[in-house]
């Protein structure tokens, strides 16, 4: 399951039996100012289709940038469990934006957030911050797994935040971008 990458996003009631269990429990990897620009082409634009299937994305994490596209698969109830996942450290933002700009790659939406990373067993698990949008937890899979069912470890990422004692958990399928752009569009499911 090269380039696959298996998350959730939700807001919680509760983060304080999260953050226990992870400090306790958990390797804390840092803490990060994230500010993620995110592009279409003009010639098919990423986000006239519901629900939106690309993504790509310039990030300046503490200094360090990268270029992401996400590709999601969806399920015949409109809902996705994983997606395609390209991703590569540059060198110089400034000049990949000349070349986006250039190639006429419109930006959409900034996404500014503060991110706490943990690794517990098989999961990255990220506190977010997001100016704009408030406090989310995303965990992603990191196993070695390679025949590992999607919609099984998604299922298993919620029965994880139940059991930390974190209340009402309500999951979006749309991330920060889409939440930002379309806000009388988001709609949270209550897991």
């Amino acid at each position: 399951m090269e380039n696959v990458e298996i998350e959730i996003q939700v807001k919680i009631e509760n983060s304080q039996p999260l953050l226990a269990l992870l400090e306790k429990n958990a390797d804390f990897n840092g803490e990060k100012q994230q500010k993620d620009e995110y592009f279409s082409p003009a010639n098919r634009s990423f986000i006239e289709v519901r629900p939106i299937k690309e993504w790509l994305r310039l990030r300046n994490s503490g200094g360090k940038f990268s270029l992401n596209y996400k590709n999601w698969h969806y399920d015949e109830d409109g809902k996705s469990n994983y997606c395609d996942e390209y991703e590569t450290e540059i060198g110089d933002l400034v000049q990949l934006k000349k070349i986006l700009g250039t190639l006429n790659f419109k930006p959409l939406v900034q996404v500014d957030k503060l991110r706490r990373i943990w690794t517990y067993k098989d999961y990255e698990i990220a506190v977010d911050s997001v100016k704009g949008l408030g406090d989310f937890v995303e965990i992603e899979y990191i196993g070695k797994d390679k025949e590992i069912e999607p919609k099984k470890v998604t299922e298993e990422m919620v029965e994880f935040l139940k059991k930390a004692g974190c209340g009402k958990i309500k999951r979006n399928y749309v991330g920060y971008p889409f939440q930002l752009l379309f806000p009388e569009e988001v709609k949270f499911e209550e897991m």
